[in-house]
């Protein structure tokens, strides 16, 4: 090619150039719009989920009441109220002379429970 043919396509050249590039740009564009609405629709997803997740930990809170545990307690598995002799109460003496660290021979209290054979 001579310089003459050079000089001839240097508009043509400069031209396709500025198109390409703002087709380029165009595109850009458009792919920042499509991540929008993909960052809008997951935005949200998330906030109904959460909206859900908290409605049932509301739910699950409601429906553990110990009042309404009870009621339940009573009604469907014949359950009766808790009265005073039912109740044991254990001392911290008793409690701390059964301890694990000693041999099963050298624990008087569980000792008197054993039936030797």
């Amino acid at each position: 090619m001579n310089s003459g043919d050079i000089r001839q396509l240097k508009p043509f050249l400069s031209l396709l150039f500025i198109i390409f590039t703002l087709l380029g740009l165009v595109f850009i564009k458009m792919e920042e719009r499509r991540m929008s609405y993909v960052v809008l629709k997951s935005t949200r997803e998330y906030k109904k989920n959460s909206e859900i997740a908290r409605q049932k930990e509301i739910s699950l809170a409601k429906s553990l009441r110990p009042q309404l545990m009870e009621t339940v307690a009573m009604q469907r598995l014949t359950m009766r109220k808790i009265k005073p002799g039912q109740i044991i109460n254990l001392t911290a003496p008793q409690a701390a002379s059964m301890t694990v660290n000693k041999p099963l021979a050298q624990n008087k209290n569980l000792n008197d429970s054993v039936v030797n054979p």
